[in-house]
């Protein structure tokens, strides 16, 4: 398949779509748009004489204990089950695209020639943020995978196309959200990340900027999952119990899960519409999940997520990713709330802009240019001024 074809150029499809799945990543829902610099960031230089890390010159997958001994266990909580107890994280999982680059077609793992390349980018991406970066700096993990996509059902990497319904839903959406040209007049005009009520399952299936931590508790008849970043909290009842009944919805659903020998089986339904998995697509309330949460390392645990919304995709998907230990990772209270200025700021700053196209206006010149937060994200502009805001606190 790959015969004729020179490595750098699969390299460079790599690249592209990871920081294009970023950008969807972190943003709220609507189309997708060229990321910011700051994004752009995830792929830095790579110096020529840069020495890879000895933790990322093998894929991490294969030194996984149960890929080199498929009859390895994990430890056992004191009441039996597999422990998934701890706190993990998804920082590991940056530089690998949600979508898989279509040049690379049925091939799951990359060629050793496109591992070296992507261990030496992730490594070039580490020490750019430990180096340079200032407090927006970009949460690395320290393990580079071999996985060409997140997707790995269908055979070809890639989410299934979305149905006629599924893209009227996504238009609707298309630049809302403070990320988007606005206008902001309501509550409604800001993303669900944007009023901090949540980022939904999909902050377990890839890595964002930061806040990519996950914490796992267990007692012997409930699995909480805490997410970092808005800090959600998930409780799985292992107690056999029903479903909430039909017409009840929740951001996350509802969840019931099982344990099948050392994997924890998750069944989730019951969402609301306004929620997102997979991008910037909403998914509908007909969505369905399965999850498959299994140990595979003291320092790994493989987390599969079966996607079935047969109203919003033409298929079902199903998603990896590996949630691994950090050197010395803290999870944080994230008092999503208490630093929220995004929908006051917002809509002030809508107002402000209202005077100013109104004076303009009145004097017959033309409409201020308008801002939008991605400009945030960037580099100043040549001949902006730059000053100390904190100089005279």
């Amino acid at each position: 398949m790959f015969r004729g074809r020179p490595a750098l150029q699969i390299v460079a499809a790599l690249v592209v779509a990871h920081v294009a799945a970023i950008a969807l990543a972190q943003a709220p829902a609507g189309t997708p748009r060229r990321p910011s610099p700051e994004v752009e960031a995830l792929n830095p230089p790579v110096p020529p004489g840069l020495v890879v890390s000895e933790e990322r010159r093998v894929p991490a997958e294969k030194k996984a204990a149960a890929y080199k001994d498929p009859k390895w266990t994990g430890p056992k909580t004191s009441w039996g089950h597999p422990s998934l107890e701890g706190t993990w994280s998804t920082d590991d999982m940056h530089g690998i695209p949600f979508d898989r680059p279509e040049a690379l077609g049925l091939q799951e793992f990359l060629s050793d020639p496109q591992f070296v390349e992507r261990a030496r980018r992730q490594q070039a991406g580490s020490e750019h943020s430990a180096n340079v970066e200032t407090f927006h700096r970009v949460a690395w993990g320290v393990r580079s995978f071999g996985f060409s996509s997140l997707v790995v059902d269908p055979p070809n990497g890639r989410t299934p196309a979305l149905t006629a319904d599924g893209r009227a839903r996504a238009a609707a959406v298309a630049g809302k959200g403070t990320f988007g040209p606005g206008p902001f007049d309501a509550f409604e005009d800001f993303s669900l990340y944007d009023r901090c009520i949540g980022r939904g399952l999909n902050a377990g299936m890839n890595a964002v900027l930061y806040g990519n931590g996950l914490v796992i508790a267990q007692s012997p008849d409930t699995v909480s999952i805490t997410y970092e970043m808005v800090h959600e909290t998930r409780a799985i009842r292992l107690d056999g119990k029903p479903h909430l009944v039909d017409g009840v919805t929740q951001y996350n659903g509802n969840s019931r899960g099982h344990f099948e020998g050392d994997t924890l089986v998750v069944e989730t339904s019951g969402f609301k519409d306004n929620t997102s998995l997979s991008g910037s697509v909403p998914n509908s309330k007909s969505l369905h999940t399965t999850e498959r949460i299994r140990r595979v390392d003291p320092d790994m645990i493989e987390y599969r997520i079966t996607v079935d919304d047969p109203l919003t995709y033409t298929a079902p998907f199903t998603v990896r990713a590996m949630w691994t230990t950090q050197p010395g990772y803290t999870v944080y209270e994230y008092s999503c709330h208490e630093g929220n200025f995004a929908v006051g700021g917002g809509l002030s700053g809508e107002r402000a802009f209202e005077r100013e196209v109104a004076a303009a206006k009145a004097k017959g010149l033309p409409p201020p240019r308008r801002a939008s937060m991605v400009e945030i994200y960037s580099a100043p502009a040549e001949g902006a001024e730059v000053f100390d805001i904190n100089k005279h606190e």
